[in-house]
């Protein structure tokens, strides 16, 4: 998934947006408050105890019907909208691949040629986006300081961000709905200290701002966006500590931002809380081995990405893109210099992707892996297939650098 053995990097505006998509979005826990009404949540709807199993198992669809079941049964319930509105997004974001972090190394994720979306998905999202936020607002029109209303238009302006940021790269209407999902989450905060899964959306956000450099983080402050790491850092392991709702949400934001600050150990730890408790899940899995790989353990990574692959042909998971444990093994191989098994490894990922990027950037490895062998010929027909695909791509920028001079290991 992740650009391995480096630092992990995402641009800035995409870590608020995709993180902001995990932060508590999925049925909120309450804290010390007694509303007027009861939210819909897994402990006390059958539904939505389902269709939050389903969702973590990337099972999109039995959650979307879970979920839809929920949404009838409680038509004025912001939270049973925004669990439907979650399953809705999440299943398009799976489907261009967005849900592999791997898309986001590097700042070349703005300019790659995404899949299109669906537009009957699109405007799924914008209708049901509509009806969560005229919800809450019944609610806040009755009563301002309701806890629950507030931090579900918070979920609904974070799930808003999410889409318009990643699948339509809206970026600046999108980053204004984060920044009032952290205002609102913190008013949450301020009437009930004791909302803990407001702290999710919170951590990212001050781990997002304060890791922007000094003049952009001297513009945010003069608008009133603070920021800080280790406060962030703070505020996801406790949200994570709290066993609230978004506990998986806030441990997956940490354990990237942990990666990022090359805190391996307790990254590692994290994640394979992660993977043991959704044990359907390879993307779960998959980051797992990413991390191992990146701690600078690369056998045990090699080892880990094989037992996905096989895990993804005996059906272990309940989906599997072959491509992601692919690329990972790929790399890892590389780091180990076993390049006749990269070359397999990347020629794999090229064969499943269906994402044209990571195909064209596996092709590229691909070739990159025959010049370290000394297989000039078969190093050149990878470049070509590269260009071929895209020629005014970055990867094609490089391919034909190295069909005038061959890659070596730098």
């Amino acid at each position: 998934m992740n650009r391995l053995m480096k630092p992990y990097r995402l641009p800035t505006c995409v870590l608020v947006l995709w993180l902001l998509a995990g932060a508590g979005l999925i049925f909120p826990e309450n804290g010390m408050s007694q509303p007027a009404w009861v939210p819909t949540r897994p402990a006390n709807d059958a539904n939505t105890r389902k269709g939050y199993d389903y969702f973590y198992s990337l099972e999109y669809d039995k959650a979307i019907r879970e979920f839809e079941a929920a949404q009838q049964a409680h038509p004025e319930d912001p939270f049973a909208t925004n669990h439907l509105l979650s399953a809705v997004i999440f299943k398009e974001l799976f489907r261009i691949g967005a849900l592999d972090t791997e898309s986001f190394a590097g700042d070349a994720f703005l300019k790659r040629q995404s899949i299109p979306l669906d537009p009957k998905v699109r405007d799924q999202v914008h209708q049901l986006t509509d009806k969560a936020f005229q919800q809450s607002h019944q609610y806040l029109a009755k009563n301002p300081d309701d806890v629950d209303a507030m931090y579900s238009r918070a979920v609904t302006r974070g799930l808003r961000a999410t889409y318009m940021g990643i699948a339509e790269k809206a970026w600046f209407p999108a980053l204004r709905s984060a920044v009032g999902a952290r205002r609102d989450d913190e008013r949450v905060l301020e009437l009930d200290p004791h909302y803990v899964d407001a702290k999710t959306a919170i951590g990212i956000h001050l781990y997002v701002v304060g890791s922007l450099s000094l003049p952009v983080k001297v513009a945010a402050s003069i608008v009133g966006i603070s920021g800080s790491k280790s406060r962030g850092l703070q505020y996801l392991r406790e949200a994570a500590a709290g066993n609230g709702e978004s506990a998986s949400d806030a441990k997956i934001a940490l354990a990237l931002f942990l990666r990022r600050e090359q805190q391996y150990k307790e990254a590692i730890k994290v994640v394979g809380e992660l993977s043991a408790a959704y044990l359907r899940n390879f993307l779960m899995a998959t980051e797992y081995a990413n991390l191992l790989n990146a701690a600078g353990q690369g056998p045990e990574a090699i080892a880990a990405f094989r037992k996905i692959i096989a895990g993804c042909h005996s059906n272990a998971y309940t989906i599997c893109r072959l491509e992601v444990p692919a690329y990972g093994l790929g790399e890892a191989l590389k780091g180990q210099h076993d390049y006749h098994g990269a070359v397999q490894a990347y020629e794999l990922t090229a064969a499943s992707a269906p994402d044209p990027e990571l195909r064209q950037r596996a092709t590229l490895t691909a070739g990159e892996m025959y010049d370290l062998l000394q297989k000039r010929d078969a190093a050149l027909e990878k470049y070509k297939a590269v260009i071929a695909e895209n020629s005014s791509s970055i990867s094609a920028d490089l391919a034909r650098h190295y069909m005038k001079e061959a890659y070596k290991t730098p």
